[in-house]
C-alpha cells in the first residue's frame, strides 16, 4: 500500500498494511525547509515545496495542508497581523457590535490573496503525488469560530448569552456560507479531503449545551456541502471534547481529529464503530518539549488502544510548533 491507499483504507474501516501517518506539521516543516512564515504563506509554490519535502524526508503517507488559523477571518474584513516568523493573528474583530451583522455584504473569498495562495498550494501538491498520498485540505474555521473571530472572542461569548437571537443566527448563517465557500473552492484543488476546526466552541469555551444550539447545526451543514462535493471530511476541536463526543458525530462527519486532553479510550469508546479517529499526541509537551522516549511511550499507549479498530490515522492532537527538535522525527 501507498500513503493515499493506507489512509482511504483507514477512513473506509478496512486494514491498511501499517498505521497510517499525517501530521498537522506546517509550522516545522517550513522551519525544517528554512522558509520563514511570511515566504511560505506569500508564495504557493514555496507552500507545496515544504509539504513535499517533508514528506520525501520523513515518508508521511497524507499532507495536512494548513496555513493559518485567521485566513477566512482575513478574507472577511478582520484586521490581520502577519509575523514574519510565526503564523498570522488577529487581536479584534470587524464588527464592533452585532447590529452590524445587518449591514455585512456577500464577499467572494476567491479574491483574498491568501485563500488563493493556500489553494494553489494544494493544487500543486496534488498534481505532484496524484493518488500516491493522501492530501488533505483544511479550509481552516467553521462557522461558529469564525462568528468568534468577526466579533471578537468576548464579546461573541456575550452575544450568546445577551445579544438578539435573530442577529447571532444571521451571523452563524453568514460564517457558514463563507466557510461553504472555503469548502467548494478546495474541493476544485483535487484534495482527497476537507476539514475544519471549531474550537471556541468546545467545552472549554462554551456548555455542550450551547454547542448543541449554536454549533452544531451550522456544522452539519458543512459537513453536508463537503459530502456533496463528494468529499471525506474530518472536524476538529481541541481541548476536552468527552461531554460533546456523540453530539460531534452527529455532523456526519467522517472523522475527528481530537486534541490530546480528550481521554484516548472515551474517544475510542465514542468513535470507533463511527468514525475514524485523528491524533491525538500533545504537540507541546510530549512532541515539542518531550524526549524521545515519551514520545514512544504515549504513541504506543495510542496505538495499543486504537489496535482494536481500523479506523485510526496517527497525528498530533493540534498544530506542532516549530521548536519541535529534529531528533523527535528520527533525525
Amino acid at each position: 500500500m501507498n500513503g493515499y491507499e493506507r489512509i482511504q483504507a483507514a477512513l473506509k474501516n478496512e486494514k491498511p498494511d501499517k498505521i497510517p501517518v499525517m501530521l498537522h506539521n506546517f509550522m516545522v516543516a517550513a522551519k525544517e525547509a528554512g522558509t520563514s512564515m511570511a515566504k511560505f504563506r506569500d508564495n504557493p509554490k514555496i507552500m507545496a515545496e515544504v509539504f513535499i519535502k517533508s514528506v520525501e524526508k520523513y515518508e508521511f503517507d497524507g499532507i495536512l495542508v494548513d496555513l493559518d488559523t485567521v485566513t477566512l477571518a482575513g478574507a472577511v474584513g478582520v484586521p490581520v497581523d502577519f509575523p514574519e516568523n510565526e503564523p498570522a493573528r488577529s487581536h479584534k474583530g470587524n464588527l464592533i457590535s452585532l447590529d452590524e451583522v445587518k449591514k455585512l455584504k456577500k464577499v467572494n473569498i476567491e479574491n483574498y490573496r491568501y485563500i488563493q495562495n493556500w489553494l494553489e498550494a494544494t493544487r500543486i501538491i496534488k498534481q505532484h503525488y496524484k493518488n500516491e498520498i493522501y492530501v488533505r485540505g483544511n479550509c481552516e474555521q467553521a462557522p461558529f469560530s469564525l462568528a468568534s473571530l468577526m466579533r471578537g472572542s468576548q464579546e461573541w461569548m456575550l452575544d450568546l448569552i445577551m445579544g438578539e437571537p435573530e442577529l447571532v443566527i444571521e451571523l452563524l448563517a453568514y460564517c457558514t456560507e463563507i466557510t461553504c465557500q472555503f469548502i467548494r473552492l478546495m474541493s476544485q484543488t483535487g484534495c482527497d479531503m476537507v476539514s475544519n476546526g471549531d474550537s471556541p466552541a468546545g467545552p472549554e469555551m462554551v456548555s455542550p449545551e450551547m454547542y448543541e444550539m449554536f454549533a452544531l447545526p451550522w456544522e452539519k451543514i458543512v459537513v453536508n456541502e463537503a459530502h456533496k462535493c463528494n468529499l471525506p471530511y474530518t472536524l476538529h476541536i481541541c481541548g476536552n471534547t468527552e461531554t460533546i463526543l456523540d453530539l460531534m458525530l452527529q455532523t456526519g462527519t467522517d472523522a475527528l481529529e481530537l486534541d490530546y486532553k480528550t481521554d484516548v479510550q472515551k474517544a475510542f469508546n465514542a468513535t470507533h464503530d463511527k468514525a475514524c479517529f485523528i491524533g491525538n499526541i500533545d504537540p507541546s509537551g510530549v512532541i515539542a518539549m518531550g524526549n524521545i522516549d515519551l514520545v514512544e511511550k504515549k504513541t504506543n499507549e495510542l496505538l495499543e488502544i486504537y489496535s482494536k479498530t481500523n479506523r485510526f490515522i496517527l497525528n498530533a492532537g493540534c498544530a506542532i510548533p516549530s521548536n519541535t527538535p529534529k531528533k523527535i522525527f528520527g533525525q
